[in-house]
């Protein structure tokens, strides 16, 4: 496979059936993924849609990772942690704001962080997908630290306009703006047509 990777990690907040959604996509087109989940990630997994362990969530994202290489978030020196490992980018999908907080700051506290340290510092594409509702004033000054560093800010906000009647087409619309980020000629979602 000669496509580089992407680097796809699960963090705590709400949105796990995104996450769950885009992991399954990603694999089933075989994009090459390197899969960190956040201890709150895995929380988060098994809060919002029962999943309770890695064998879980291959299981929920369609059994084939072939084309997935997970890294646990305790590892700071496993390939996502280096700049001289070339990547597609980053995604953060969800992305809590407390993750979103160490990134902005650069604190590189877990892989997830510094992987993310390093999409920035290699000015690969780093996309975030925060959820949360409210934003208070220091979830929104993050949020632009992240902008203003490279970062895409890519909220977790489904629109309307194609008429949705059930979840999965809201988690879709979502998911389709991702892909979108990494240019992957994917269509899950319709898209505007005037």
């Amino acid at each position: 496979m000669n496509q580089l990777p992407i680097v796809f990690a699960i963090t705590g907040a709400s949105g796990a059936p995104y996450a769950v959604r885009l992991l399954a996509v990603l694999a089933q087109a075989k994009v090459p993924v390197w899969l960190i989940v956040s201890s709150h990630g895995q929380r988060l997994l098994e809060q919002e849609s029962g999943i309770a362990t890695m064998e879980e969530l291959k299981s929920a994202t369609g059994g084939d990772w072939s084309s997935v290489t997970p890294f646990t978030d305790n590892d700071r020196g496993a390939l996502p942690a280096s700049g001289s490992q070339r990547t597609r980018g980053m995604v953060v999908c969800p992305c809590s704001m407390g993750t979103a907080s160490a990134i902005a700051h650069g604190s590189s506290r877990s892989l997830v962080e510094r992987a993310a340290d390093v999409t920035l510092k290699e000015r690969r594409r780093l996309v975030v997908v925060p959820r949360e509702t409210p934003m208070s004033l220091v979830h929104l000054r993050n949020l632009t630290l992240l902008a203003e560093a490279g970062a895409t800010v890519l909220p977790a906000a489904p629109g309307f306009y194609h008429r949705p009647t059930e979840v999965a087409q809201l988690v879709d619309f979502v998911v389709q703006r991702v892909l979108d980020q990494f240019e992957l000629d994917i269509d899950l979602a319709p898209r505007w047509n005037g």
